[in-house]
Order: structure tokens, then sequence, then C-alpha cells
């Protein structure tokens, strides 16, 4: 039969298998994580990896975007962390003013680690701390009229920098829908700490009095 005149009709193509992971597109290679994946997948492919593809990337990303940033922060006179003592006043609106116990819990840390960071920024003329007029035993942390221009500047530095590697991958549409999915994770990983903490045994009521004799900063109640 010549092949010019087969009546018969052709193949209808496979349906795509819903279990089955779309191809990764040309920005989309075969990375360090996927290894890591498939290394897994050869000697225990009883486990379910899904997660570690996940969370290993949010990891490379989140501390190869820190390096870039404290690189761009530097050229201001700041470290990472200190970028993140200045700015957190500054997004708190006039008169940009603080405790520090206020800075700590935003950006969790200890009250030692922020006295370190703040002694540096205040003898930079950069913050001033003064006593706080409603606790005679508080004080107030206070961006200054330079530490609010350096703030302006290294914030949209930054974000510059961000946008660079952002932009030149997601639309604004992909970048919506990656930031509603990662407020989804972290809403989820707060229950989780909310929930381990509710299962902590209670602190005796001796060891929290010794406590707060021994630091006026910790929590008492």
């Amino acid at each position: 039969m010549n092949p010019s005149h087969d009546s018969t009709p052709p193949a209808s193509p496979a349906a795509p298998d819903p279990q089955r992971s779309p191809n990764p597109g040309p920005g989309a290679a075969h990375d360090a994580v996927d290894a890591i994946v498939d290394q897994w997948a050869a000697v225990r492919p009883d486990l379910d990896t899904a997660p570690m593809a996940v969370y290993g990337r949010i990891y490379r990303i989140a501390r190869a975007m820190g390096d870039l940033m404290e690189k761009e922060y530097r050229r201001f006179g700041l470290t990472r962390g200190e970028f993140d003592v200045v700015a957190t006043l500054r997004r708190s609106g006039e008169p940009y003013t603080l405790s520090p116990r206020e800075l700590s819990a935003t950006l969790m840390l200890t009250t030692g680690g922020m006295t370190g960071r703040l002694d540096k920024l205040e003898k930079a003329g950069l913050l001033v701390r003064s006593p706080d007029p409603d606790d005679r035993r508080g004080l107030r942390v206070t961006l200054t009229g330079q530490g609010l221009e350096l703030a302006d500047q290294a914030v949209a530095a930054g974000l510059a920098v961000q946008q660079q590697v952002f932009g030149s991958v997601l639309d604004q549409r992909q970048g919506e829908q990656l930031g509603d999915l990662l407020r989804l994770l972290m809403t989820a990983h707060r229950a989780k700490v909310v929930s381990s903490k509710s299962r902590l045994p209670a602190v005796p009521w001796h060891a929290r009095s010794l406590r707060c004799r021994q630091s006026p900063m910790a929590p008492c109640a």
C-alpha cells in the first residue's frame, strides 16, 4: 500500500500523567537540589522528598541573597544586622522610635545582641537612646536625621539588587503566586511553633522569681 494514501487516522497523543511534574523550562535546569533529591530517591525510594526540594531551595536562595545584601549594605557602612535595626526604626513611622525590647522582638534577637548593635549605631550618629518618659527604667531608641537618610538610601539599593534577580526570572503574576505559597508555609510554621510552645512544661514560680532577679529584662509573667 502506498503510504501517501494510507487512510488510517494518526494515533492520539497520550494523556498527561497528573502525578508527573511538567518538564522544567529552559530557565529551570537540573540544579544541586535536584541532584540531592535524586540521590535520596536512589537509596531510599520509600521517602517523599518533595519538602526537601522546597526547603533546600529556600535555604540556598536565602543564603545567596543574604550574601548579596551584605555586600550592598557594606557600601553604606552597615552590616546586614545593623541595617535591620535602622530599617525597623524607619518603617515604624514617625517619630521613628521603639524600645530595645520591641526591636529585639521584631528582629528575634536577645537583648545582649541588640545592645551591641545599638552601641555601634549610636556611636556612628545613626540613632540615639533616651529615657522612656512612660517607664523610669526603660529606654527609647530613635533614628536620627542622618540615620533616616541612610536607611532610605540603603533600602532602595537593597531592593534594586533583589529586583535585578527577581525580575530576571519571574513576572508579576508568578511573583505574586510565589509570595502567596510562601505565606502559606510561614503560616504553617508559625502554627507549629505556637503548638510546640503550648506543650512545654510550665516554669515553676520559684524559677521565674530567680530569673527575674538575675535579669530585669527577662519576662516574669
